[in-house]
């Protein structure tokens, strides 16, 4: 009947699509099978090649040229600042204490010199050779304690250097130089007796104290470059220094650690960039009650002392816009933000009062190039 014969159709249309479909699973389960034992026939060979001695030396032979063949490119056409650190003493990951590179021309120059930063400055690959100055902003350990490993990389195997490193900075400075230059004293023999004067002479070790009278603020002026001193206020610390850097037509301003203070918007005058260090205190607030629920009341006392000498990010906004700055880098954050999360919390308020910043990270550069109007903004992977 035609029942039937619809039913054997329907059955026997059932059926074919049963076989394809089982089919198809196997060749599928077969094609994964395979790529599964190919995946692993390939993992066990690198597994082996790479305890055979001749590659070992092949792989270490292209990474060690790598990292002599590519040093991390500044234009010398430009005046640049190089964040080599963004952090305050309290630990975030990845993040070295404050320190930053300023190229101006050919020549370098570090403001502050923290923890951590000059490992960020090697891994990068930058010719600390060309360090002509350091300038610190004032004598906290978190601004000081790299000035040693500074010392080293730009003072052995650097033929171009006939000089003790410079370092200006406030009154303070020579004991601060000098106690490295004596905790030191030993290694600076020890390197001229292994490696000899050609790499490691002793009259150019050590470093020549530069102590910064502000009745004379023009610290620096050589090529194209002034640099002007200021000082701000962070009180006990005193003196406490910013400095403003001017070459051929363009400029950057670094506030240092300080409060709201008119002496940041006097110097930062209509800069293309101010680096101003950011402090959030309703973050540092949560710090200061969580630690006293630990019966952390040392710390949380820290956490209540620091919020008297530091400036908020919505404060630092609101000195930049009154000194007619084209962009503000936010830096020396406290407590430096480890995710997207914290990002938004420490910058809240920013955006109301505010539109040209920049929240830095280690390894945020910021290229002005000469002849130009142009603020480049990039960041160091």
């Amino acid at each position: 009947s035609r029942y039937a014969w619809f039913l054997y159709g329907s059955i026997h249309s059932d059926l074919i699509n049963n076989i394809f479909c089982f089919i198809f699973k196997e060749t599928k389960l077969k094609i994964i099978k395979y790529l599964i034992f190919i995946i692993a026939i390939l993992v066990i060979g690198v597994l082996i090649l790479i305890r055979i001695p001749s590659i070992q030396d092949r792989i270490a032979t292209r990474v060690i040229k790598n990292t002599l063949t590519n040093p991390l490119s500044i234009p010398d056409d430009a005046l640049t600042a190089l964040v080599c650190g963004s952090r305050s003493p309290i630990p975030s990951p990845n993040r070295a204490e404050t320190c930053i590179l300023i190229k101006a021309g050919e020549n370098l120059y570090i403001v502050d010199v923290g923890d951590g930063s000059i490992s960020n400055l090697r891994n990068w690959r930058v010719d600390i050779n060309k360090v002509k100055a350091v300038l610190l902003t004032h004598l906290h350990s978190d601004h000081i304690s790299d000035l040693a490993d500074l010392h080293l990389n730009s003072w052995i195997m650097n033929p171009t250097r006939s000089k003790k490193l410079d370092v200006f900075g406030p009154q303070g400075v020579d004991q601060v130089v000098n106690g490295f230059d004596a905790a030191y004293k030993l290694d600076y023999q020890f390197r001229n007796e292994h490696h000899g004067d050609d790499v490691a002479p002793l009259d150019s070790a050590g470093y020549e104290p530069n102590i910064i009278d502000l009745t004379s603020p023009i610290i620096i002026d050589d090529n194209g470059l002034k640099v002007t001193a200021f000082s701000v206020i962070h009180d006990p610390v005193e003196p406490a220094l910013g400095y403003r850097f001017d070459y051929k037509g363009r400029s950057i301003v670094i506030s240092g650690d300080t409060i709201y203070h008119d002496n940041v918007i006097k110097n930062s005058k209509d800069a293309d960039v101010l680096f101003h260090e950011a402090q959030a205190n309703h973050m540092i607030k949560i710090m200061e009650n969580e630690n006293v629920k630990l019966g952390n009341l040392l710390l949380a006392k820290v956490m209540s002392d620091i919020v008297t000498y530091h400036t908020t990010p919505v404060e630092a906004a609101e000195i930049a816009n009154k000194a007619n700055v084209r962009h503000l880098v936010f830096y020396h954050l406290t407590p430096a933000p480890r995710n997207n999360i914290m990002e938004n919390m420490f910058v809240r308020g920013v955006n109301e009062v505010r539109e040209e910043w920049t929240l830095s990270d280690d390894g945020t550069m910021v290229i002005l190039p000469l002849n130009s109007d142009k603020i480049e903004i990039k960041k160091i992977n």
